[in-house]
């Protein structure tokens, strides 16, 4: 069989089910082949990047998956550098597949020959170009080998036409994919840790991405209420315990953190880091975050170990293996009679959580954001995925909504690049296709890869997506403030098409029904909820993505911090929360 023909084969013996991509001159044999074979259902995008996307957003919605993203030669690879830099920021395999040039014109500046391996190295796991054929199958092999082998990451294959077009001997049923290598904790480690958590009077653990992408989100919730330990998710490890849970002590950091996160880490004596990277928006400076504080991190890569600042014990292991003798200890301590007693201290991160919600309640217009989330909480229960990158929507949504399940919050957490929402969602909802997607976008994220709405019509791929429309660059016109400056971050202009629109310019309802889907525009708080349960209603029906655009007040400040996590500036007045939090949560979710 061809070298391509090979390269398919293989995808389906990896557990490969759907690939996105655009063809062209160049990788064609490997389409052809995919035709032939069979067993792998291809969704067109309409640009590289967003068939990048759409492979994370397929690979974060479900654990085993692995997006695949092909293109052709030249362009198609580096329009998807941004999708590689993005799966790898925020540990999502997926495989990158492009055609290239013959190999004997590799350095000839033939047409949209570009050496894509060497551009695509910095930001992936692997990135090779196969020069000779007969190495195409181990080239595949180790790719996924790589991929889901400790920090879960992408890999780029070039595949030039020639190498596509030869044949070779392969057998699949001679194939077995490599054994996945991931590090494990022992014992005397996770009983150093356990004695340093002993010793602490106010612990916290931490837990990250790690937890969601070792599908350990129920051996942490385990071990957190064996121990009695509250739990602090990052903004990549949001929904490894359910929002309305008592041991949710609230996210942490300069942005997308509550009131009550901070407050509840800011009174710890103790933090146990499980599958986190310590990202900069989370921890803010790090005399504040470390000060009277100390440290356990467990993570898959031993490089992150020490990476940002040195901890009491480091611990390079896989999440679910790490918890599982976490537990295994914690139990033979609470059946001595040996574990400490949390109650005081766990009941103390629920007071500030109750005293410290941020308000949501307006009933201006045009809207304040935070009666959307408000609103979105009513409307979508907690089997909803939601599916963000970037921005004042972004942060204000991490703030305000709920979620309760792991792999339910579908965040771009490190690269943020604008535009990933929309392709992101339609992978999420590809591998989902039964479930509640809800995208999350302020108006000019959603404005960069608006094309990708009709891949959505096309392949009947519903969700829906919450547009926030201030006709403004907000978080940047937030940041800018600092250099006393509103400059280069208005997108208002008068639509001569839409003088109802007024200065907020661009008529999303009209682009999205052009491009096969629906939408509906709401201005009054009183119709956001009615128009969300329409947009469900219509995205069952017509099985296309719909869209909802609310029209905002031109500005308004989101909460947030330039340096320290105790400096976060609040802007509205604090919300008066009924009883407990949870209870409040649960309320509010009936």
């Amino acid at each position: 069989m061809t070298a391509a023909r090979a390269a398919v084969e293989i995808l389906k013996l990896e557990g490969v089910e759907v690939a996105f991509g655009v063809p062209g001159a160049a990788i064609n044999p490997f389409y052809a082949a995919l035709k032939a074979a069979g067993g792998i259902r291809h969704t067109l995008a309409r640009h590289v990047e967003g068939a990048s996307h759409m492979a994370e957003g397929y690979t974060r919605a479900k654990a085993g998956n692995i997006g695949v993203c092909v293109g052709t030669s030249g362009p198609a690879g580096t329009d998807m550098v941004t999708g590689l830099y993005s799966a790898t920021a925020d540990s999502v395999p997926i495989l990158c597949i492009t055609g290239q040039a013959p190999v004997a014109r590799l350095h000839k500046e033939d047409f949209q020959a570009v050496d894509i391996a060497s551009i695509a190295r910095p930001v992936t796991k692997a990135a090779t170009t196969v020069l000779e054929a007969a190495q195409v199958p181990g080239v595949f092999q180790q790719a996924f080998h790589l991929m889901r082998s400790g920090r879960p990451g992408p890999v780029l294959i070039d595949l030039p036409i020639d190498v596509q077009l030869t044949e070779i001997e392969f057998d699949p049923e001679a194939y077995q994919p490599l054994p996945v290598y991931k590090p494990t904790a022992n014992r005397i480690q996770i009983e150093k840790a356990i004695a340093l958590l002993q010793a602490a009077e106010r612990p916290l653990i931490v837990a990250g991405g790690g937890v969601i992408n070792a599908d350990a989100a129920g051996l942490l919730r385990e071990f957190a209420e064996l121990a009695g330990v509250p739990v602090v998710p990052t903004l990549m490890g949001w929904g490894v315990l359910p929002d309305d849970h008592e041991l949710n002590a609230g996210m942490v950091g300069l942005q997308t953190s509550h009131r009550y996160g901070n407050e509840n880490f800011l009174a710890s004596d103790f933090v146990l880091g499980i599958g986190n990277r310590w990202a900069n928006r989370h921890t803010g400076g790090l005399d504040v975050y470390t000060a009277g504080r100390t440290f356990v991190h467990i993570d898959v890569e031993p490089t992150q170990i020490g990476r940002i600042f040195a901890p009491e014990l480091g611990i390079a292991s896989d999440a679910g293996a790490a918890l599982e003798l976490l537990i295994e200890v914690a139990r033979e301590l609470a059946a001595a009679g040996g574990l400490k007693d949390r109650r005081e201290w766990a009941r103390s991160t629920q007071e500030r959580r109750a005293a410290l919600q941020r308000k949501t309640h307006f009933d201006d217009v045009p809207l304040k954001p935070q009666r959307v989330y408000e609103e979105m909480n009513r409307a979508f229960g907690p089997e909803t995925r939601y599916v963000t990158t970037i921005g004042l929507s972004q942060i204000a949504g991490a703030q305000m909504l709920h979620v309760y399940r792991p792999r339910h919050w579908i965040n771009c957490g490190q690269a943020g690049p604008l535009g990933w929402t929309i392709p992101a969602a339609l992978g999420v909802a590809t591998a989902d296709p039964d479930g509640q997607v809800v995208a999350l976008s302020g108006d000019y994220d959603f404005q960069f890869m608006i094309e990708e709405l009709a891949v959505g019509a096309q392949h009947r791929i519903p969700y829906v997506h919450v547009l926030v429309n201030n006709a403004y660059l907000g978080l940047i016109r937030q940041a800018q403030r600092n250099f006393d400056i509103d400059f280069q971050v208005k997108l208002e202009f008068e639509n001569v098409n839409a003088p109802e629109l007024g200065v907020y310019g661009v008529d999303h309802v009209r682009v999205a029904e052009g491009l096969g889907c629906k939408a509906i525009r709401v201005t009054r708080p009183e119709d956001l909820l009615p128009a969300f349960e329409q947009a469900k209603k219509l995205a069952a029906e017509f099985r296309v993505p719909v869209v909802v655009e609310a029209i905002l007040e031109r500005v308004t400040n989101i909460s947030m911090a330039a340096a320290d996590i105790d400096k976060v500036m609040e802007w509205e007045e604090l919300a008066t929360a009924p009883g407990d939090a949870p209870t409040a949560i649960r309320a509010l979710r009936a």
